[in-house]
């Protein structure tokens, strides 16, 4: 049996899609499913049973000699939120829980960490002295909450049989329709394309302005990975019962919001038609310019797989599920 937290979210569903594709039906759906906007990510899965996530240590008690694997995926991910309190709750103390019932129970894990820990990058990006986290100054709550708990887990005696901390980079890809401000800016080029009338020249993308002069319009730079790539790295972790650690899971390939929405309108047949907006005014200060994934230690342990290009991943996710709403 494998528990997916976060299971009716982004990266969450489509990790369970990732298992049934593998032959997995034995899976526990964590979350809070009151939130009937994120219904479809979990319609068409197979599974065992839906578990509040405000019941699931409960649950959790009774059933954890037949959990073989937790994926925890579930966090208030709302870079836009300042109340520290809700991500002490749903990211820090949560997460603690999660990982002392791991130990506990002698149960593996991979939880979800994140690049915004890294903050303006001043420090590099790379995860090869798990020691930088003590350094780190992230940009706002939701990346100070993600390394605090990074930070505490490197500081635990006790551990899970193994275990994998992932810091993901810029998401995107299927199943993130309900994440509203939060949702990829492939996901928001789409939708500002109006189809009905890019014939007549009359579609729109706003693109953020830069308020930094090293960079210009348009070309601050991002690692953006596909959520299958995430999904295949998950999946092989799962199955390495060695070499426990927090990495970090980019392509290791920064490219521009240009070269992203350039690649949409092409997944369109449209020609690019592209404005600058000023970034809004409550995270102008606490935006991530560049960032960029060292990849050589999960390389290092043996992960082989190349990843997507941005350009295909982008064809393959407007085409094959933005058109017509399709979920993983």
């Amino acid at each position: 049996m494998i528990v997916v937290t976060g299971a009716a979210g982004f990266i969450g569903s489509c990790m369970v899609s990732k298992l049934n594709n593998k032959g997995f039906r034995d899976i526990i759906l964590a979350d809070d499913f009151s939130k009937t906007v994120k219904n479809p990510n979990t319609a068409h899965k197979s599974f065992l049973e839906k578990v509040e996530r405000n019941v699931f240590f409960s649950w959790l008690s009774l059933h954890a000699k037949e959990v073989e694997f937790i994926f925890h995926l579930g966090a208030r991910t709302d870079t836009t939120e300042f109340n520290m309190a809700i991500f002490d709750e749903l990211n820090l103390n949560y997460s603690k829980d999660i990982w002392n019932a791991c130990c506990k129970y002698r149960i593996p894990l991979i939880y979800a960490s994140s690049a915004a820990t890294y903050g303006d990058g001043s420090l590099g990006y790379s995860d090869l002295d798990s020691s930088l986290s003590f350094s780190l100054t992230p940009l706002n709550p939701y990346g100070v909450s993600k390394n605090e708990f990074d930070k505490w887990v490197l500081q635990q005696e006790q551990t899970p049989p193994y275990w994998f901390g992932l810091k993901f980079f810029n998401v995107f890809g299927p199943n993130e329709y309900h994440k509203g401000r939060m949702a990829s800016v492939v996901y928001h080029a789409f939708n500002q394309v109006d189809r009905r009338t890019s014939e007549q020249g009359n579609s729109m993308v706003r693109l953020f302005r830069s308020h930094n002069p090293e960079y210009k319009d348009g070309e601050q730079l991002r690692d953006f990975i596909y959520v299958k790539d995430v999904t295949d790295v998950m999946y092989f972790l799962m199955n390495h019962p060695a070499d426990s650690g927090i990495y970090n899971l980019g392509t290791g390939n920064a490219r521009t919001f240009l070269d992203l929405v350039n690649a949409v309108f092409a997944a369109l047949n449209l020609p690019p038609a592209i404005e600058f907006i000023d970034t809004p005014a409550d995270i102008r200060d606490k935006y991530q310019y560049f960032t960029q994934a060292g990849m050589q230690k999960l390389r290092e342990i043996g992960y082989s797989r190349p990843f997507y290009s941005l350009e295909d991943a982008v064809e393959e996710y407007v085409q094959g599920y933005l058109v017509e709403g399709g979920v993983y």
